[in-house]
Parts: structure tokens; sequence; C-alpha cells
């Protein structure tokens, strides 16, 4: 393997430096979650050998010790996210948790006063079911905002259906299934214009894109750990402190009330009113690791990584007459779903694990998106840091195979 064809920093992995397997197993379904680099691994380590205890519930050290590396925690991802201060985070579960809460506090009255959400067509369950949710129990309308026939938001349609009537737009900044990257702030700068708010899901942008909550001008974000190199069960939602301040909590016990009786209870101030229950520190801590891991690489060394491979991933599948690339964004990262002529999507995937190559198969907990390209499931490949030419020449190499094996 050459310097051009290898990912620089696939060394930091454990899980793909020293694989048993022969061949070694070409992963190409960090769409779904990440592989996790040595400093995660080690972070989390340590903060499990160093002594814990329980964050915001004890005056002896090693609680003391939980409470600051959670804290700790949160102002690194609001940094992360350009948030102008640590207090402008609520951590969750995941980003699916972070979109339900956005739905189910943060943006309840707002549909009670402008009775409509728009939705793009393009959105992974999470930012839609929620939505449908909280329309029904409102009474609101629930209105889809098309993609044309490259994937990318209609602007002529958003227009049109993002008016003074509009509660909020729900976009993703990256598409799941397409790749597509998203034109945040040009849909929130109209969305500010008739006084909606444009709620954004960026758990497929995180770890591709340099995330700037300012720039962007939204007024909520949402991320998940694994998506980001870090543990599973952690989350993070972004929202103005004005924003906070107004929403009533969604989830109630331990930590987010100040005071109790048996009739009544008073409530924290944000982000804590918002996190009931014993928080993941661990995770948390292990998100922090991986953001700072991502911040010494250097947004700009990846994504110049990461173009190079994705466009040779796209050049080698459109050359193949049996494949249907779906959609062709103006601007793609991390992802491309596809079609073979005459082979269901399933049979693709278990195929391709049998030759040792990881992709992930099915409507991608997107099926309003697949159904817009006439299609009820299809192969992702998607590319992570790690990722190098040869891991996509492997899956061209099994794909011929499954061609072979439908001729």
């Amino acid at each position: 393997m050459t310097s051009e064809d290898s990912a620089p920093w696939r060394r930091d992995f454990p899980a793909l430096r020293q694989s048993g397997e022969e061949p070694a197993f070409a992963y190409l379904d960090s769409a779904a979650t990440t592989q996790k680099p040595q400093c995660v691994i080690d972070a989390v380590t340590r903060h499990w050998t160093g002594g814990v205890g329980n964050a915001h519930r004890g005056v002896h050290r090693w609680a003391l010790r939980t409470t600051q590396a959670l804290e700790a925690a949160r102002a690194d991802v609001a940094r992360f996210v350009g948030a102008r201060a640590a207090d402008e985070v609520v951590f969750t579960r995941n980003g699916t948790e972070g979109l339900n809460l956005v739905a189910s506090s943060l943006c309840v009255e707002r549909v009670r006063t402008r009775p409509r959400v728009v939705v793009s067509q393009i959105e992974h369950h999470s930012n839609l079911v929620p939505w449908q949710a909280l329309c029904r129990r409102e009474g609101a309308e629930l209105v889809t905002l098309p993609v044309d026939e490259r994937g990318d938001i209609d602007f002529d349609q958003l227009r049109a259906l993002v008016d003074e009537r509009t509660a909020l737009v729900a976009v993703c900044h990256v598409s799941n299934v397409l790749g597509t990257v998203v034109p945040v702030p040009e849909i929130a700068a109209h969305a500010r214009r008739v006084g909606a708010w444009c709620v954004v899901d960026g758990v497929a942008a995180a770890a591709h894109l340099p995330i700037d909550v300012q720039t962007l001008g939204c007024d909520a974000y949402v991320i998940s750990g694994h998506k980001v190199y870090g543990p599973s069960g952690i989350g993070a939602v972004w929202a103005p402190r004005e924003h906070w301040a107004n929403a009533p909590p969604w989830q109630y016990g331990g930590d987010m009330v100040t005071h109790v009786t048996a009739e009544r209870a008073e409530f924290q101030q944000p982000p804590h009113r918002f996190e009931a229950g014993s928080p993941s520190v661990d995770a948390a801590v292990g998100l922090s690791a991986a953001i700072g891991y991502l911040q010494r690489l250097g947004h700009v060394a990846i994504a110049r990584h990461e173009e190079r491979v994705l466009s040779l991933l796209v050049e080698r599948l459109r050359a193949n007459r049996r494949i249907r690339v779906l959609g062709s964004p103006k601007q793609r990262v991390g992802v491309v779903s596809f079609v073979v002529d005459g082979v269901h999507a399933h049979d693709v995937g278990s195929l391709l694990d049998a030759e040792h190559v990881a992709v992930r198969t099915g409507h991608h907990c997107a099926e309003p998106t697949l159904q817009r390209f006439g299609e009820q499931a299809a192969v992702r490949a998607s590319v992570g840091l790690y990722t190098s030419a040869s891991d996509v020449e492997r899956l061209m190499q099994a794909l011929t195979h499954v061609e072979e094996l439908f001729a």
C-alpha cells in the first residue's frame, strides 16, 4: 500500500490495527458507528480506574472528580459546536434522544402558536417521527420539504412552505443515505426571516464538517458520540440559553430538581433541568477525548483525505453498469448508497461480509429518502478518517464476486 492510498491515522485504531482475520476487515460502515481510537479507550480506562463517583451527588473526592470530568466534557462539546457558553449544551443518551428532547420540550409552545412543522424529505427517522408525534398531539400540520432528483433541497419549495405559519423547519446537516450536505445557513436565514426556528440533526455531519452554530444560524443542533469516534450512550443538544430558559423539563427524577415536597417540585436551571438521573460520565469523558482527537487532526486534513477516498468510491461504483448510485448532490460527504441490479441489498451485504467487507444494508432508518428514489432498500458504504483506497478496491472486488453469483 502506498502513502497515496493509505489512511494516515489508521494505526490509531486498535480494531483496525490488530485484526486477526485474513484478509483484514474492510470497514465501510462508519456512518452506522465509528471505530474508537486508542486515546478514547485510554481516557475511559483512566476515568474508571482512577476512582469514580456519581456526578453532582457527593462531596467526597471521587464524586467531585467525576463532576469535574462531566462539566469539563460539556465545555469541550460547547467549544466543538461553537456555543457561546457550556450551559447551552445538554447531554443526552444519543442523537435520537436529543431530537426527542427538542421536539418534546424546546418546541412545544412554538407549535401551539404557529401550527406548521416543515421536515425535509431526506431525514433520518429520528428527525421525523418525533415531529409526527408532536404534530398529532398539538393538532399541527406536518409538511414535507422535497428534494430534487440529485438529492438537494428544493429552495423554491422551501420558500413556499416555510412561512409565517411555520414554527420550525427540521433538517439534517448531512443526509445519512445520500451524503448530501444541506445548506443550513441559507435555510436558517429564510426561517429566521419569517420568524421560524431551524432545528438541525448534525449526527451524520459532525465527524466530517467543522461545526459552528453561530455561523449556521440554527436554533438547535444535535450530535451523537458514537458517530464521532466516541462511545455509545452519549449525545448532546445545543440551543441558545434563551431557548432553554423558557423550556419545561421533559423527564423527571434525580438531580434535575432543587427542592421537592410530597406535593410539588422546583426545578434546576438549564442545562441540569433536562438531565434527569445519573449521567453517563464515562461516555462523556470518551466523547471529550474523541473531540480532542478530531481537533488535533484538524477538519481540513480529515476532509481532504475523506474527499479523495469518497470520490474514488463514487467513481468506481458509477463505472459499474449493474450498480445504480442514489443521488448526485452538489456536495457529498461521508456516504454513498447504491443498489445492485437484480440483487437484494441484504443479500449484497451478507455476501460482502463473507468477503470481509462491512457495509450497511436496508432503509437506513430513512424510508422516505429511499422512497424518493424509488427503492425500498439499498447498500450504503461510508468512509471515516481511517478508510483507505485499498478498502474501496476490496469492496469493488467483492461486488464483482456478488455479480458473478447472480449473473
